[in-house]
Protein backbone atom coordinates (compact mmCIF):
# COMPACT_ATOMS: atom_id res chain seq x y z
CA UNK A 1 0.00 0.00 0.00
CA UNK A 2 1.34 3.38 -0.90
CA UNK A 3 0.22 6.97 -1.24
CA UNK A 4 -3.17 8.62 -1.59
CA UNK A 5 -3.60 8.43 -5.37
CA UNK A 6 -5.69 5.27 -5.41
CA UNK A 7 -5.52 2.37 -7.85
CA UNK A 8 -3.05 -0.49 -7.90
CA UNK A 9 0.54 0.64 -7.39
CA UNK A 10 3.05 -2.17 -7.81
CA UNK A 11 6.54 -0.75 -8.17
CA UNK A 12 7.40 -0.78 -4.45
CA UNK A 13 6.28 -4.35 -3.85
CA UNK A 14 8.09 -5.39 -7.05
CA UNK A 15 11.29 -3.88 -5.67
CA UNK A 16 10.87 -5.81 -2.41
CA UNK A 17 10.20 -9.01 -4.36
CA UNK A 18 13.47 -8.64 -6.27
CA UNK A 19 15.25 -8.67 -2.89
CA UNK A 20 13.62 -11.92 -1.82
CA UNK A 21 10.72 -10.57 0.24
CA UNK A 22 7.22 -11.97 -0.17
CA UNK A 23 5.23 -8.88 -1.17
CA UNK A 24 1.63 -8.08 -2.04
CA UNK A 25 0.39 -4.96 -3.81
CA UNK A 26 -2.93 -4.07 -2.23
CA UNK A 27 -5.20 -1.37 -3.66
CA UNK A 28 -7.54 0.16 -1.12
CA UNK A 29 -9.56 2.72 -3.05
CA UNK A 30 -10.35 3.81 -6.61
CA UNK A 31 -9.81 0.35 -8.08
CA UNK A 32 -12.51 -1.92 -9.54
CA UNK A 33 -15.25 -2.39 -6.89
CA UNK A 34 -13.38 -0.59 -4.08
CA UNK A 35 -14.52 2.82 -2.75
CA UNK A 36 -13.82 5.69 -5.12
CA UNK A 37 -12.45 7.92 -2.37
CA UNK A 38 -10.18 7.31 0.63
CA UNK A 39 -12.87 7.15 3.30
CA UNK A 40 -14.43 4.66 5.75
CA UNK A 41 -12.29 1.60 5.06
CA UNK A 42 -13.27 -1.83 6.39
CA UNK A 43 -10.36 -3.20 8.42
CA UNK A 44 -11.45 -6.76 7.61
CA UNK A 45 -10.32 -6.15 4.03
CA UNK A 46 -6.75 -5.50 5.14
CA UNK A 47 -6.81 -8.38 7.62
CA UNK A 48 -7.92 -10.78 4.88
CA UNK A 49 -5.09 -9.57 2.63
CA UNK A 50 -2.53 -10.04 5.41
CA UNK A 51 -3.72 -13.56 6.11
CA UNK A 52 -3.67 -14.37 2.40
CA UNK A 53 -0.03 -13.36 2.25
CA UNK A 54 0.81 -15.29 5.42
CA UNK A 55 -0.69 -18.49 3.97
CA UNK A 56 1.09 -18.15 0.65
CA UNK A 57 3.59 -21.02 0.16
CA UNK A 58 6.38 -18.56 -0.65
CA UNK A 59 5.76 -16.55 2.51
CA UNK A 60 7.26 -19.11 4.84
CA UNK A 61 7.33 -18.03 8.47
CA UNK A 62 10.56 -17.66 10.43
CA UNK A 63 10.95 -20.38 13.04
CA UNK A 64 12.19 -19.66 16.55
CA UNK A 65 15.27 -21.75 15.76
CA UNK A 66 16.04 -19.57 12.73
CA UNK A 67 15.39 -16.37 14.67
CA UNK A 68 17.73 -17.50 17.45
CA UNK A 69 20.43 -18.36 14.93
CA UNK A 70 20.21 -14.84 13.46
CA UNK A 71 20.28 -13.34 16.95
CA UNK A 72 23.40 -15.32 17.87
CA UNK A 73 25.15 -14.30 14.66
CA UNK A 74 24.35 -10.64 15.26
CA UNK A 75 25.24 -10.59 18.97
CA UNK A 76 28.15 -13.04 19.04
CA UNK A 77 26.66 -14.85 21.99
CA UNK A 78 24.88 -18.12 22.62
CA UNK A 79 21.18 -17.54 23.18
CA UNK A 80 21.18 -20.23 25.86
CA UNK A 81 23.52 -18.07 27.95
CA UNK A 82 21.83 -14.71 27.37
CA UNK A 83 19.70 -12.87 29.92
CA UNK A 84 17.95 -10.80 27.25
CA UNK A 85 16.89 -12.06 23.82
CA UNK A 86 15.21 -9.87 21.21
CA UNK A 87 13.33 -11.68 18.44
CA UNK A 88 10.90 -8.91 17.55
CA UNK A 89 9.94 -7.88 14.02
CA UNK A 90 11.27 -10.93 12.22
CA UNK A 91 11.04 -10.97 8.42
CA UNK A 92 9.19 -13.17 7.54
CA UNK A 93 7.42 -13.02 10.92
CA UNK A 94 7.43 -15.74 13.58
CA UNK A 95 4.08 -17.54 13.73
CA UNK A 96 4.72 -20.16 16.43
CA UNK A 97 6.39 -20.12 19.82
CA UNK A 98 7.94 -23.50 19.19
CA UNK A 99 10.07 -25.91 21.22
CA UNK A 100 13.30 -24.05 20.46
CA UNK A 101 12.38 -21.57 23.20
CA UNK A 102 13.33 -24.27 25.70
CA UNK A 103 17.01 -23.44 25.11
CA UNK A 104 16.61 -20.00 26.74
CA UNK A 105 17.20 -21.25 30.26
CA UNK A 106 18.95 -18.07 31.45
CA UNK A 107 16.65 -15.57 29.75
CA UNK A 108 15.14 -12.88 31.99
CA UNK A 109 13.70 -10.68 29.24
CA UNK A 110 12.28 -12.07 25.99
CA UNK A 111 10.87 -9.95 23.17
CA UNK A 112 8.73 -11.54 20.47
CA UNK A 113 6.71 -8.46 19.58
CA UNK A 114 5.67 -7.45 16.04
CA UNK A 115 5.31 -10.96 14.64
CA UNK A 116 2.26 -13.09 13.78
CA UNK A 117 2.09 -15.33 16.86
CA UNK A 118 -1.40 -16.66 17.64
CA UNK A 119 -0.77 -18.69 20.79
CA UNK A 120 1.50 -18.44 23.86
CA UNK A 121 3.38 -21.72 24.25
CA UNK A 122 6.60 -23.52 25.20
CA UNK A 123 7.72 -21.30 28.07
CA UNK A 124 8.18 -24.15 30.56
CA UNK A 125 11.99 -24.06 30.50
CA UNK A 126 12.26 -20.29 31.00
CA UNK A 127 12.55 -20.49 34.79
CA UNK A 128 14.18 -17.04 35.10
CA UNK A 129 11.84 -15.06 32.85
CA UNK A 130 10.84 -11.71 34.37
CA UNK A 131 9.75 -9.65 31.34
CA UNK A 132 7.84 -10.98 28.32
CA UNK A 133 7.06 -8.76 25.33
CA UNK A 134 4.39 -10.04 22.93
CA UNK A 135 2.87 -6.82 21.61
CA UNK A 136 1.57 -6.56 18.04
CA UNK A 137 0.80 -10.21 17.39
CA UNK A 138 -2.42 -12.17 16.80
CA UNK A 139 -2.84 -13.57 20.32
CA UNK A 140 -6.41 -14.21 21.46
CA UNK A 141 -6.01 -15.75 24.94
CA UNK A 142 -3.60 -15.72 27.87
CA UNK A 143 -3.36 -19.52 27.99
CA UNK A 144 0.26 -20.62 28.26
CA UNK A 145 1.39 -17.98 30.73
CA UNK A 146 0.97 -20.36 33.66
CA UNK A 147 4.37 -21.83 32.74
CA UNK A 148 6.08 -18.62 33.93
CA UNK A 149 3.63 -17.69 36.69
CA UNK A 150 6.27 -18.03 39.42
CA UNK A 151 8.70 -15.51 37.92
CA UNK A 152 7.01 -13.15 35.43
CA UNK A 153 6.89 -9.56 36.67
CA UNK A 154 6.07 -7.67 33.48
CA UNK A 155 3.87 -8.64 30.54
CA UNK A 156 3.75 -6.40 27.47
CA UNK A 157 0.94 -7.67 25.26
CA UNK A 158 -0.66 -4.59 23.65
CA UNK A 159 -2.17 -4.66 20.16
CA UNK A 160 -3.48 -8.21 20.16
CA UNK A 161 -6.99 -9.70 20.10
CA UNK A 162 -7.52 -10.61 23.75
CA UNK A 163 -11.12 -10.37 24.93
CA UNK A 164 -11.08 -12.59 28.00
CA UNK A 165 -8.65 -12.46 30.93
CA UNK A 166 -9.38 -15.98 32.10
CA UNK A 167 -6.29 -17.60 33.62
CA UNK A 168 -4.46 -14.41 34.55
CA UNK A 169 -5.06 -15.03 38.26
CA UNK A 170 -2.07 -17.43 38.38
CA UNK A 171 0.35 -14.54 37.69
CA UNK A 172 1.04 -13.82 41.36
CA UNK A 173 4.36 -12.00 40.70
CA UNK A 174 3.03 -9.72 37.95
CA UNK A 175 3.65 -6.02 38.68
CA UNK A 176 3.34 -4.46 35.22
CA UNK A 177 0.74 -5.24 32.57
CA UNK A 178 0.69 -3.35 29.29
CA UNK A 179 -2.33 -4.56 27.32
CA UNK A 180 -3.63 -1.54 25.44
CA UNK A 181 -5.58 -1.95 22.22
CA UNK A 182 -7.02 -5.39 22.87
CA UNK A 183 -10.70 -6.40 22.89
CA UNK A 184 -11.74 -6.45 26.56
CA UNK A 185 -15.22 -4.95 26.68
CA UNK A 186 -16.81 -5.60 30.06
CA UNK A 187 -16.10 -5.15 33.77
CA UNK A 188 -16.56 -8.86 34.48
CA UNK A 189 -13.25 -9.49 32.72
CA UNK A 190 -11.50 -6.38 33.99
CA UNK A 191 -12.09 -7.24 37.66
CA UNK A 192 -10.04 -10.41 37.21
CA UNK A 193 -7.02 -8.10 37.45
CA UNK A 194 -7.87 -7.48 41.10
CA UNK A 195 -6.75 -11.07 41.76
CA UNK A 196 -3.15 -10.09 40.99
CA UNK A 197 -1.69 -9.15 44.40
CA UNK A 198 1.32 -7.18 43.10
CA UNK A 199 -0.12 -5.46 40.01
CA UNK A 200 0.61 -1.73 40.24
CA UNK A 201 1.13 -0.45 36.67
CA UNK A 202 -1.57 -1.08 34.05
CA UNK A 203 -1.95 0.27 30.52
CA UNK A 204 -5.45 -0.50 29.25
CA UNK A 205 -6.20 2.34 26.86
CA UNK A 206 -7.74 1.33 23.52
CA UNK A 207 -9.82 -1.56 24.83
CA UNK A 208 -13.57 -1.20 24.13
CA UNK A 209 -14.30 -0.96 27.86
CA UNK A 210 -11.88 1.93 28.35
CA UNK A 211 -13.01 3.71 25.19
CA UNK A 212 -16.64 3.58 26.32
CA UNK A 213 -15.87 5.43 29.56
CA UNK A 214 -13.12 7.68 28.24
CA UNK A 215 -15.45 9.06 25.57
CA UNK A 216 -17.54 10.55 28.36
CA UNK A 217 -14.88 11.70 30.75
CA UNK A 218 -11.29 10.53 31.32
CA UNK A 219 -11.49 10.91 35.08
CA UNK A 220 -14.60 8.74 35.13
CA UNK A 221 -12.64 5.87 33.58
CA UNK A 222 -9.79 6.20 36.08
CA UNK A 223 -12.21 6.38 38.99
CA UNK A 224 -14.21 3.34 37.89
CA UNK A 225 -11.15 1.25 37.01
CA UNK A 226 -9.23 1.94 40.23
CA UNK A 227 -12.35 1.27 42.26
CA UNK A 228 -12.33 -2.27 40.88
CA UNK A 229 -8.56 -2.76 41.00
CA UNK A 230 -7.66 -0.65 44.06
CA UNK A 231 -3.98 -1.60 44.31
CA UNK A 232 -3.05 0.17 41.07
CA UNK A 233 -0.45 2.94 41.40
CA UNK A 234 -0.42 3.89 37.73
CA UNK A 235 -3.15 3.58 35.10
CA UNK A 236 -2.58 4.40 31.43
CA UNK A 237 0.55 6.31 32.34
CA UNK A 238 -1.20 8.45 34.97
CA UNK A 239 -0.29 8.22 38.65
CA UNK A 240 -3.27 7.11 40.70
CA UNK A 241 -4.00 9.36 43.68
CA UNK A 242 -6.20 7.66 46.23
CA UNK A 243 -8.92 9.57 48.05
CA UNK A 244 -7.26 8.97 51.41
CA UNK A 245 -4.08 10.62 50.11
CA UNK A 246 -6.07 13.64 49.00
CA UNK A 247 -7.60 13.98 52.42
CA UNK A 248 -4.21 13.65 54.17
CA UNK A 249 -2.79 16.36 51.91
CA UNK A 250 -5.67 18.66 52.77
CA UNK A 251 -4.97 18.19 56.48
Amino acid sequence: MYGDEGGLIEFRSSLLATRGFAALSLPYFDFEDLPKVMKEFKLEYFEEAARFLQRHPKAKATTIKEALAKWEEKNGQKASEAKEVKLYGQIPPVERMDESLSTLVNCEKLSLSTNCIERIANLNSLKNLRILSLGRNNIKTLNGLEAVADTLEELWISYNFIEKLRGIRVMKKLKVLYMSNNLVKDWAEFVRLAELPLLEDLVFVGNPLQEKYASDQKNNWIEEATKRVPKLKKLDGILVIKQEEDEEGAN
